[in-house]
């Protein structure tokens, strides 16, 4: 048998692809966004890198506005990003929850 493909994945903060295992994965259930932390959360997913430079800039660009072709509460794409830069927290402290 050949080898596997990889799947890629675009980060919405820097815009670069990388393999989908090194990425966050967000999900939008038309009301919130939600770190998914499993990979199988129902909604539209989009992916994060998981460094805190990558996540502010898709705060500042609000990215989620342009990857969901809607408009966005702040403080519901707010409470995503400090989700996600938790999520970083915690697995820098080994507390990996996979």
């Amino acid at each position: 048998m050949g080898e596997r493909k990889v799947p890629m994945r675009r980060c919405i903060g820097c815009r670069e692809s990388f393999p989908q295992s090194d990425l966050i994965r967000l999900t939008y259930d038309g009301t919130e966004i939600h770190v998914d932390r499993n990979g199988r959360a129902k909604g539209r997913g989009v992916y994060l890198c998981r460094n805190t430079e990558c996540i502010e800039k898709a705060r500042k660009s609000r990215a989620f506005n342009r990857n969901y072709k809607k408009d966005i509460r702040e403080d519901t794409a707010n409470a995503a990003f400090d989700e996600a830069l938790a999520l970083i927290k915690e697995e820098a402290n080994g507390e990996k929850d996979i």
